[in-house]
Protein backbone atom coordinates (compact mmCIF):
# COMPACT_ATOMS: atom_id res chain seq x y z
CA UNK A 1 0.00 0.00 0.00
CA UNK A 2 1.56 3.50 -0.68
CA UNK A 3 2.02 6.22 1.60
CA UNK A 4 -0.66 8.24 -0.20
CA UNK A 5 -3.24 5.10 0.11
CA UNK A 6 -2.94 4.91 3.38
CA UNK A 7 -3.26 8.79 3.96
CA UNK A 8 -6.97 8.39 2.29
CA UNK A 9 -7.65 5.61 4.65
CA UNK A 10 -6.55 7.43 7.98
CA UNK A 11 -8.44 10.74 6.48
CA UNK A 12 -11.84 8.49 7.10
CA UNK A 13 -11.33 8.66 10.65
CA UNK A 14 -12.16 12.03 10.72
CA UNK A 15 -15.66 11.38 9.47
CA UNK A 16 -18.12 11.90 12.64
CA UNK A 17 -18.63 8.48 14.61
CA UNK A 18 -22.13 7.81 15.69
CA UNK A 19 -23.47 6.21 18.83
CA UNK A 20 -25.41 3.51 16.20
CA UNK A 21 -22.33 3.07 14.81
CA UNK A 22 -20.20 2.64 17.87
CA UNK A 23 -22.32 -0.09 19.72
CA UNK A 24 -24.06 -1.44 16.55
CA UNK A 25 -20.03 -3.09 16.38
CA UNK A 26 -19.77 -3.97 19.63
CA UNK A 27 -22.93 -6.41 19.88
CA UNK A 28 -21.63 -9.83 21.14
CA UNK A 29 -17.97 -8.40 21.34
CA UNK A 30 -15.48 -8.35 18.78
CA UNK A 31 -13.55 -11.68 18.96
CA UNK A 32 -14.48 -15.37 17.86
CA UNK A 33 -12.69 -18.43 17.96
CA UNK A 34 -12.16 -20.28 14.54
CA UNK A 35 -11.07 -23.81 13.79
CA UNK A 36 -7.78 -24.49 12.51
CA UNK A 37 -8.27 -27.97 11.63
CA UNK A 38 -11.54 -29.21 9.70
CA UNK A 39 -14.40 -30.76 11.18
CA UNK A 40 -16.24 -32.20 8.49
CA UNK A 41 -16.75 -35.79 9.09
CA UNK A 42 -16.06 -38.33 11.27
CA UNK A 43 -12.63 -38.81 10.42
CA UNK A 44 -11.76 -34.89 11.13
CA UNK A 45 -13.67 -35.58 14.59
CA UNK A 46 -11.51 -38.66 15.27
CA UNK A 47 -8.42 -36.39 14.27
CA UNK A 48 -8.95 -33.43 16.54
CA UNK A 49 -11.06 -34.65 19.12
CA UNK A 50 -11.13 -38.18 20.65
CA UNK A 51 -9.73 -40.84 20.09
CA UNK A 52 -6.38 -39.16 18.20
CA UNK A 53 -6.17 -36.03 20.28
CA UNK A 54 -5.46 -38.42 23.30
CA UNK A 55 -2.02 -39.42 21.43
CA UNK A 56 -1.00 -35.63 21.55
CA UNK A 57 -1.61 -35.61 24.99
CA UNK A 58 0.06 -38.56 26.19
CA UNK A 59 3.29 -37.34 23.68
CA UNK A 60 3.22 -34.23 25.62
CA UNK A 61 2.63 -35.88 28.61
CA UNK A 62 6.48 -37.30 28.28
CA UNK A 63 7.82 -34.73 26.47
CA UNK A 64 6.29 -31.32 28.10
CA UNK A 65 8.64 -29.00 25.39
CA UNK A 66 6.26 -30.14 22.78
CA UNK A 67 3.66 -28.31 23.70
CA UNK A 68 5.19 -25.36 22.24
CA UNK A 69 4.39 -26.76 18.89
CA UNK A 70 1.57 -29.24 19.31
CA UNK A 71 -0.87 -26.49 21.23
CA UNK A 72 -1.56 -22.62 20.05
CA UNK A 73 -0.29 -21.77 23.87
CA UNK A 74 3.14 -20.45 22.87
CA UNK A 75 1.72 -18.21 20.19
CA UNK A 76 -1.32 -17.04 22.51
CA UNK A 77 -0.64 -13.70 24.22
CA UNK A 78 -3.57 -13.27 27.49
CA UNK A 79 -4.17 -9.27 27.47
CA UNK A 80 -4.27 -8.57 31.16
CA UNK A 81 -5.82 -5.77 33.52
CA UNK A 82 -7.74 -5.30 36.13
CA UNK A 83 -9.62 -2.04 34.75
CA UNK A 84 -7.82 0.56 37.16
CA UNK A 85 -6.60 3.12 34.63
CA UNK A 86 -8.62 2.60 31.40
CA UNK A 87 -8.03 4.88 28.35
CA UNK A 88 -8.84 8.40 30.01
CA UNK A 89 -11.88 7.06 31.91
CA UNK A 90 -9.91 5.49 35.09
CA UNK A 91 -10.68 3.38 37.75
CA UNK A 92 -13.72 1.66 36.08
CA UNK A 93 -13.21 -1.66 37.13
CA UNK A 94 -13.07 -4.96 35.03
CA UNK A 95 -15.80 -5.53 33.22
CA UNK A 96 -16.14 -2.40 31.75
CA UNK A 97 -12.18 -2.50 30.93
CA UNK A 98 -13.17 -5.51 29.01
CA UNK A 99 -14.52 -3.93 25.60
CA UNK A 100 -11.05 -2.12 25.14
CA UNK A 101 -9.23 -5.62 25.86
CA UNK A 102 -10.88 -7.25 23.09
CA UNK A 103 -9.98 -4.64 20.86
CA UNK A 104 -6.31 -5.06 21.65
CA UNK A 105 -6.37 -8.82 21.34
CA UNK A 106 -8.08 -7.68 17.91
CA UNK A 107 -4.99 -5.34 16.84
CA UNK A 108 -2.81 -8.65 17.78
CA UNK A 109 -4.57 -10.36 15.06
CA UNK A 110 -4.73 -7.64 12.39
CA UNK A 111 -1.29 -6.11 12.86
CA UNK A 112 1.43 -9.22 14.43
CA UNK A 113 -0.95 -11.95 13.23
CA UNK A 114 -1.04 -13.30 16.63
CA UNK A 115 -4.00 -15.12 18.67
CA UNK A 116 -4.69 -13.07 21.77
CA UNK A 117 -7.51 -13.57 24.23
CA UNK A 118 -8.55 -10.78 26.98
CA UNK A 119 -7.90 -11.32 30.38
CA UNK A 120 -9.74 -8.78 33.38
CA UNK A 121 -9.51 -9.90 36.75
CA UNK A 122 -11.75 -8.92 39.52
CA UNK A 123 -7.99 -7.73 41.80
CA UNK A 124 -6.31 -4.99 41.78
CA UNK A 125 -3.91 -7.15 44.70
CA UNK A 126 -0.45 -7.42 42.77
CA UNK A 127 0.75 -10.75 44.38
CA UNK A 128 -3.21 -11.96 43.49
CA UNK A 129 -2.83 -11.25 39.92
CA UNK A 130 1.06 -12.82 39.60
CA UNK A 131 -0.59 -15.87 41.25
CA UNK A 132 -3.37 -16.22 38.74
CA UNK A 133 -1.20 -15.39 36.08
CA UNK A 134 1.27 -17.93 37.55
CA UNK A 135 -1.42 -20.82 37.66
CA UNK A 136 -2.61 -19.87 34.02
CA UNK A 137 1.23 -20.32 32.24
CA UNK A 138 0.31 -23.66 30.60
CA UNK A 139 -2.14 -21.70 28.39
CA UNK A 140 -0.25 -18.84 27.15
CA UNK A 141 2.91 -17.44 25.66
CA UNK A 142 2.87 -14.09 26.53
CA UNK A 143 1.70 -11.05 28.96
CA UNK A 144 0.30 -7.60 27.79
CA UNK A 145 -0.24 -5.96 30.95
CA UNK A 146 -2.78 -2.96 29.83
CA UNK A 147 -4.36 0.02 31.89
CA UNK A 148 -3.14 -0.86 35.19
CA UNK A 149 -2.50 2.15 37.23
CA UNK A 150 0.56 3.54 38.73
CA UNK A 151 2.45 2.89 40.18
CA UNK A 152 1.69 -0.92 40.93
CA UNK A 153 2.03 -1.33 37.36
CA UNK A 154 5.58 -1.14 37.92
CA UNK A 155 5.63 -3.73 40.71
CA UNK A 156 3.27 -5.63 39.17
CA UNK A 157 5.32 -5.98 36.27
CA UNK A 158 8.71 -6.38 37.39
CA UNK A 159 7.09 -9.50 39.72
CA UNK A 160 5.44 -11.32 36.40
CA UNK A 161 8.98 -10.63 34.93
CA UNK A 162 10.36 -12.93 37.43
CA UNK A 163 8.11 -15.12 37.91
CA UNK A 164 7.22 -16.05 34.49
CA UNK A 165 9.24 -17.98 31.93
CA UNK A 166 7.20 -15.80 28.77
CA UNK A 167 7.68 -12.30 27.18
CA UNK A 168 5.67 -9.71 29.72
CA UNK A 169 5.34 -5.90 29.11
CA UNK A 170 2.77 -3.16 30.11
CA UNK A 171 1.85 -1.29 26.88
CA UNK A 172 0.89 1.52 28.36
CA UNK A 173 4.35 2.12 29.68
CA UNK A 174 6.77 0.65 27.37
CA UNK A 175 5.16 0.61 23.98
CA UNK A 176 4.20 4.51 24.68
CA UNK A 177 7.93 4.96 24.91
CA UNK A 178 8.75 2.98 22.11
CA UNK A 179 7.04 5.19 19.70
CA UNK A 180 7.64 8.57 21.11
CA UNK A 181 11.69 7.78 20.76
CA UNK A 182 11.10 6.73 17.14
CA UNK A 183 9.30 9.63 16.71
CA UNK A 184 11.65 12.08 18.69
CA UNK A 185 14.22 10.33 16.54
CA UNK A 186 13.05 12.10 13.36
CA UNK A 187 11.65 14.99 14.97
CA UNK A 188 15.32 16.02 15.55
CA UNK A 189 16.04 15.39 12.13
CA UNK A 190 13.66 17.23 10.57
CA UNK A 191 15.14 20.18 13.20
CA UNK A 192 18.36 19.66 12.42
CA UNK A 193 19.56 18.41 16.08
CA UNK A 194 21.06 15.17 17.13
CA UNK A 195 19.36 12.84 19.88
CA UNK A 196 21.56 13.16 22.39
CA UNK A 197 22.07 16.75 22.32
CA UNK A 198 18.22 17.46 23.13
CA UNK A 199 16.90 19.06 26.46
CA UNK A 200 13.51 17.25 27.25
CA UNK A 201 10.84 17.79 29.16
CA UNK A 202 8.67 15.07 29.93
CA UNK A 203 4.83 15.95 31.66
CA UNK A 204 3.99 13.38 33.91
CA UNK A 205 5.63 10.75 35.98
CA UNK A 206 3.47 7.59 35.81
CA UNK A 207 3.48 4.85 33.72
CA UNK A 208 3.98 5.94 30.32
CA UNK A 209 6.33 9.42 31.89
CA UNK A 210 8.67 6.93 33.30
CA UNK A 211 9.01 4.78 30.26
CA UNK A 212 9.74 7.41 27.92
CA UNK A 213 12.54 8.77 30.77
CA UNK A 214 14.09 5.53 30.75
CA UNK A 215 13.69 4.90 27.15
CA UNK A 216 15.08 7.97 26.16
CA UNK A 217 18.06 7.59 28.44
CA UNK A 218 18.84 4.81 27.23
CA UNK A 219 18.93 5.94 23.74
CA UNK A 220 21.43 8.47 24.97
CA UNK A 221 19.38 11.22 25.45
CA UNK A 222 20.80 12.74 29.17
CA UNK A 223 18.88 15.88 29.82
CA UNK A 224 15.42 14.67 30.46
CA UNK A 225 13.65 16.31 32.91
CA UNK A 226 10.11 15.07 34.34
CA UNK A 227 7.31 16.78 36.03
CA UNK A 228 4.44 15.35 38.02
CA UNK A 229 2.18 17.58 40.12
CA UNK A 230 4.36 18.86 42.55
CA UNK A 231 6.60 20.18 39.88
CA UNK A 232 10.05 19.06 38.66
CA UNK A 233 11.13 15.64 39.68
CA UNK A 234 14.60 16.06 41.63
CA UNK A 235 16.55 14.20 44.14
CA UNK A 236 16.59 16.93 46.89
CA UNK A 237 12.61 17.05 46.62
CA UNK A 238 11.78 16.17 50.00
CA UNK A 239 8.90 13.81 49.34
CA UNK A 240 11.52 11.58 47.31
CA UNK A 241 14.59 12.35 49.44
CA UNK A 242 15.28 9.03 51.41
CA UNK A 243 12.96 7.00 49.55
CA UNK A 244 15.03 4.04 47.63
CA UNK A 245 11.70 2.17 46.94
CA UNK A 246 9.17 4.41 44.40
CA UNK A 247 9.97 4.85 40.79
CA UNK A 248 10.19 8.54 40.79
CA UNK A 249 12.93 8.51 43.00
CA UNK A 250 14.95 6.17 41.25
CA UNK A 251 14.45 8.37 38.38
CA UNK A 252 15.23 11.51 40.21
CA UNK A 253 18.72 10.20 41.11
CA UNK A 254 19.10 9.40 37.00
CA UNK A 255 17.90 12.38 35.21
CA UNK A 256 18.06 16.01 35.58
CA UNK A 257 21.69 16.85 35.15
CA UNK A 258 21.16 20.32 35.22
CA UNK A 259 19.51 20.04 38.97
CA UNK A 260 16.89 22.12 37.48
CA UNK A 261 13.85 22.76 40.01
CA UNK A 262 10.44 24.75 40.15
CA UNK A 263 7.77 23.76 38.64
CA UNK A 264 6.78 24.35 34.32
CA UNK A 265 8.27 27.33 33.51
CA UNK A 266 11.72 26.52 35.14
CA UNK A 267 11.64 23.06 33.16
CA UNK A 268 10.74 24.72 30.02
CA UNK A 269 13.02 27.49 29.91
CA UNK A 270 15.15 26.46 27.20
CA UNK A 271 13.77 23.38 26.42
CA UNK A 272 14.30 21.70 22.92
CA UNK A 273 11.45 19.16 23.52
CA UNK A 274 8.13 18.69 25.60
CA UNK A 275 6.70 15.36 25.50
CA UNK A 276 2.95 15.00 27.51
CA UNK A 277 1.80 11.77 29.08
CA UNK A 278 -0.62 13.66 31.63
CA UNK A 279 -3.96 15.70 31.95
CA UNK A 280 -2.23 18.63 32.91
CA UNK A 281 -2.37 21.77 30.46
CA UNK A 282 0.22 23.30 28.54
CA UNK A 283 -0.20 26.92 29.03
CA UNK A 284 0.87 28.91 25.78
CA UNK A 285 3.13 31.26 27.96
CA UNK A 286 5.20 28.09 28.82
CA UNK A 287 5.79 27.19 25.37
CA UNK A 288 7.00 30.58 24.40
CA UNK A 289 9.87 30.03 26.89
CA UNK A 290 11.11 26.86 24.73
CA UNK A 291 14.38 26.61 22.25
CA UNK A 292 13.26 27.97 18.62
CA UNK A 293 12.25 25.27 16.80
CA UNK A 294 10.89 23.37 19.36
CA UNK A 295 9.20 19.73 19.27
CA UNK A 296 5.68 19.14 20.91
CA UNK A 297 4.57 16.09 21.94
CA UNK A 298 0.87 16.61 23.39
CA UNK A 299 0.42 12.66 23.73
CA UNK A 300 -2.85 12.88 26.43
CA UNK A 301 -5.93 11.62 25.01
CA UNK A 302 -8.61 12.29 23.61
CA UNK A 303 -7.60 16.04 25.30
CA UNK A 304 -3.75 17.10 23.87
CA UNK A 305 -1.82 19.06 26.90
CA UNK A 306 -1.90 21.61 24.41
CA UNK A 307 -3.97 21.94 20.66
CA UNK A 308 -1.90 21.55 17.34
CA UNK A 309 -3.27 24.89 16.45
CA UNK A 310 -1.52 26.83 19.06
CA UNK A 311 1.80 24.67 19.97
CA UNK A 312 2.89 25.31 16.24
CA UNK A 313 3.26 29.16 17.08
CA UNK A 314 5.95 27.98 19.19
CA UNK A 315 7.47 24.41 17.45
CA UNK A 316 8.38 23.08 14.45
CA UNK A 317 7.24 19.76 14.83
CA UNK A 318 4.25 18.51 16.61
CA UNK A 319 2.37 15.38 17.23
CA UNK A 320 -0.67 14.14 19.09
CA UNK A 321 -2.25 10.54 20.28
CA UNK A 322 -5.06 11.48 17.99
CA UNK A 323 -5.78 9.99 14.59
CA UNK A 324 -7.29 13.48 13.36
CA UNK A 325 -4.01 15.41 13.81
CA UNK A 326 -0.69 14.86 11.60
CA UNK A 327 2.21 12.71 13.60
CA UNK A 328 -0.15 10.47 15.52
CA UNK A 329 1.72 8.39 18.39
CA UNK A 330 -0.15 5.56 18.59
CA UNK A 331 0.96 2.38 20.25
CA UNK A 332 -0.15 0.20 17.72
CA UNK A 333 3.29 0.31 15.82
CA UNK A 334 4.91 -0.99 18.45
CA UNK A 335 3.20 -3.68 20.88
CA UNK A 336 1.85 -6.20 17.45
CA UNK A 337 5.54 -6.32 16.46
CA UNK A 338 7.55 -6.12 19.93
CA UNK A 339 5.49 -9.44 20.77
CA UNK A 340 5.94 -11.33 17.67
CA UNK A 341 9.79 -10.71 17.64
CA UNK A 342 10.38 -11.70 21.01
CA UNK A 343 7.95 -14.80 19.79
CA UNK A 344 9.45 -15.88 17.08
CA UNK A 345 13.41 -15.86 18.80
CA UNK A 346 11.84 -17.88 21.65
CA UNK A 347 13.01 -14.73 23.67
CA UNK A 348 12.15 -15.11 27.53
CA UNK A 349 12.41 -11.85 28.10
CA UNK A 350 11.76 -8.11 26.83
CA UNK A 351 14.59 -6.54 27.25
CA UNK A 352 15.52 -2.77 26.69
CA UNK A 353 17.98 -3.75 23.67
CA UNK A 354 14.57 -5.04 22.00
CA UNK A 355 12.75 -1.52 22.79
CA UNK A 356 15.72 0.38 21.00
CA UNK A 357 15.51 -2.25 17.98
CA UNK A 358 11.67 -1.31 17.87
CA UNK A 359 11.93 2.52 17.88
CA UNK A 360 14.89 2.27 15.26
CA UNK A 361 12.39 0.02 12.67
CA UNK A 362 9.69 2.66 12.93
CA UNK A 363 12.23 5.60 12.74
CA UNK A 364 13.48 4.29 9.82
CA UNK A 365 10.14 3.20 7.83
CA UNK A 366 9.50 7.39 8.00
CA UNK A 367 12.90 8.50 6.96
CA UNK A 368 12.48 8.27 3.57
CA UNK A 369 9.69 11.10 3.28
CA UNK A 370 10.72 12.77 6.53
CA UNK A 371 8.61 15.97 7.21
CA UNK A 372 7.55 18.36 9.88
CA UNK A 373 4.02 16.42 9.39
CA UNK A 374 5.66 13.07 8.68
CA UNK A 375 7.77 11.86 11.81
CA UNK A 376 6.38 8.67 12.15
CA UNK A 377 4.48 5.63 9.72
CA UNK A 378 0.77 5.34 9.74
CA UNK A 379 -0.34 2.84 12.21
CA UNK A 380 -2.25 1.36 9.45
CA UNK A 381 0.92 1.21 7.23
CA UNK A 382 1.26 -2.71 6.72
CA UNK A 383 5.20 -2.38 6.86
CA UNK A 384 5.34 -1.50 10.53
CA UNK A 385 4.81 -4.66 12.26
CA UNK A 386 6.77 -6.88 10.04
CA UNK A 387 9.91 -4.45 10.12
CA UNK A 388 9.36 -4.30 14.07
CA UNK A 389 9.24 -7.99 14.26
CA UNK A 390 12.01 -8.59 12.44
CA UNK A 391 14.24 -5.74 14.42
CA UNK A 392 13.42 -6.89 17.75
CA UNK A 393 14.11 -10.76 16.76
CA UNK A 394 17.11 -9.84 15.48
CA UNK A 395 17.77 -7.91 18.79
CA UNK A 396 16.52 -11.18 20.91
CA UNK A 397 18.89 -13.36 18.92
CA UNK A 398 21.91 -11.23 19.50
CA UNK A 399 22.02 -11.58 23.16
Amino acid sequence: MSIDAITAVDDSAATALTEEEIFGAHQGGKLSVTTTAPLSNKRDLSIAYTPGVAEVSRAIHKQPELARTLTWAERLVVVVSDGTAVLGLGNIGASASLPVMEGKSALFKTFGDLDSIPLVLNTSDVDEIVETLVRLRPSFGAVNLEDIAAPRCFELEEKLIEALDCPVMHDDQHGTAVVALAALTNAAKVTGRALDSLRVVVSGAGAAGIAVAEILLAAGTSDVVLLDSKGVINSTRADLAGDSTSKKADIAGRSNPRRVTGGPAEALAGADVFIGVSSSKLEEAHLALMNQDAIVFALSNPDPEVLPEVAVKYAAVVATGRSDFPNQINNVLAFPGIFRGALDAGARRITPAMKLAAARAIAELASEDLSADYIVPSPLDPRVAPAVTAAVAAAAEAK
